[in-house]
């Protein structure tokens, strides 16, 4: 009786072990290109964002609609808004009363529905601290924490940790570490995706009053 029960324990060890290696080791890359998927299947997309940088913090809100068309209300600084079209660049700062615009080539401002697809081929992934989720500084939410560093010197940033909702697939946090050591914090919260955003939204009207600057980055000779 005692070897039954000594080879009925072995025989359950082993194949609770043979279950437990045989899953599958999801990868920094695949977890990656998971949330790539989840990107690329999106139509439009609406969040609080907060932007942190060299000491001051700006909030706002932010919509996509596919392909490339991006609005920011900011709400610090107040009425701050960056407008894309596709076509044109629009910024007003509301403490200069200036509206600054750029216009971009058709070619430049092509979107191919691939998701991450610019961040998964200029950086290479992996896990901070391993695939399971660890809490987000500063919330009680818990995040996939992926590590993603440049594949070459002309990449602005040099490292960018991006913290991903485990069950949505969608980013709540990126830290990107520029070249010269600066970090930039972009969060996302209250995030809507696929809610019919109308391509009106991304209709500017600069204030009558506001001083126009034409072409601010770069004249575009394409």
């Amino acid at each position: 009786m005692a070897t039954k029960r000594l080879f009925f324990l072995s025989f359950l060890i082993t194949s609770l072990s043979f279950g437990a290696f045989s899953q599958e080791i999801i990868t920094a890359e695949r977890y990656l290109e998971t949330v790539s998927e989840k990107y690329a299947n999106m139509r439009d997309f609406e969040a609080k964002i907060s932007i942190q940088a060299s000491g001051s913090t700006m909030t706002g809100t932010i919509s996509y609609l596919v392909p490339y068309f991006l609005r920011i209300d900011f709400t610090t600084p107040a009425e701050q808004v960056v407008v894309f079209n596709g076509d044109m660049l629009t910024l007003f700062l509301p403490d200069y009363r200036a509206t600054l615009t750029q216009e971009v080539s058709s070619g430049r401002s092509s979107a191919d529905g691939q998701g991450l697809r610019i961040l998964r081929r200029n950086y290479t992934p992996s896990y901070v601290t391993g695939p399971a989720p660890v809490l987000l500084e500063g919330t009680s939410e818990s995040v996939v924490k992926l590590r993603l560093t440049r594949r070459s010197s002309s990449e602005s940033f040099r490292e960018i940790i991006v913290s991903v909702n485990p069950d949505t697939k969608l980013i709540r946090r990126m830290d990107g570490t520029t070249l010269t050591g600066a970090l930039v914090r972009f969060d996302f919260s209250a995030i809507k995706i696929n809610q019919g955003i109308p391509e009106q939204r991304f209709i500017y009207d600069s204030p009558a009053t506001a001083n126009m600057y034409h072409n601010f980055l770069f004249k575009d000779t394409d």
